[in-house]
């Protein structure tokens, strides 16, 4: 599953922070692909990504960045990991399918597009400042959004069947590269997802590779308690 790690010409330079969760789902697919890239850390909760120089680099002062060897720049977690496939079809993310391949795209920005951003760090710190919501409020505001969108994910899995391992069939793709890290931020915030048996099931599975094991935020080189 997991190829040794393949030097991409002068590499790749990765601009991300551990507990970013679209940075963990570059992480995966890097380790998937069994691809080599140097590592920028950007301390989000000490402001980094506002920093002058990040910012020209990215003026949505989001994560995570790639730059590639060519000196392209290239943002938003689902562009980088597309780009990655295209560029390394060895370990496909996506399936071959055009229907299935929908499916999984669609799936992805299920999460992507709808759970992420109402949980990015800017959301909740605008919560607590010029809108005043106390711990309890933005605690009701994750708990609420998380959880609707994991069990939406839950109902598109089992809609797909039970019988496979990971999300799509029988080897993970982007469908797990995006669930994984949600699930990671659901457990932070202590979102119960006890009842959704498919996406704990395919976590689960995911958790016994290497490639999601190392891309763990706890394995990380800027990780902080």
């Amino acid at each position: 599953m997991q190829n040794e790690a393949i030097k991409l010409e002068e590499g790749p330079k990765f601009y991300g922070y551990f507990r970013s969760s679209s940075s963990y789902r570059c992480r995966i697919a890097f380790n998937l692909k069994g691809l080599d890239y140097t590592f920028e850390p950007v301390h989000l909760k000490n402001g980094a990504q506002k920093e002058a120089a990040f910012a020209a680099l990215n003026p949505q002062q989001l994560l995570p960045v790639l730059v590639t060897p060519e000196g392209t720049v290239l943002r938003q977690s689902l562009a980088i990991l597309e780009w990655l496939d295209e560029r390394h079809p060895d370990v496909p993310l996506l399936p071959q399918d055009l229907d299935q391949r929908a499916k999984v795209r669609g799936f992805a920005q299920s999460i992507a597009c709808e759970i992420h951003p109402l949980q990015n760090l800017r959301v909740l710190q605008h919560l607590k400042g010029p809108l005043g919501a106390d711990e309890a409020a933005v605690m009701d505001w994750l708990h609420r959004w998380i959880g609707d969108g994991l069990t939406a994910c839950e109902a598109l899995l089992q809609e797909e069947g039970t019988d496979s391992r990971f999300c799509f069939g029988d080897t993970p793709g982007l469908a797990d590269i995006c669930l994984v890290p949600q699930v990671f931020s659901a457990e932070r915030f202590g979102v119960d997802i006890s009842g959704l048996h498919r996406v704990r099931e395919v976590c689960n599975a995911c958790a016994d590779l290497p490639a999601f094991a190392a891309a763990h935020p706890a394995k990380q080189p800027d990780f902080e308690p």
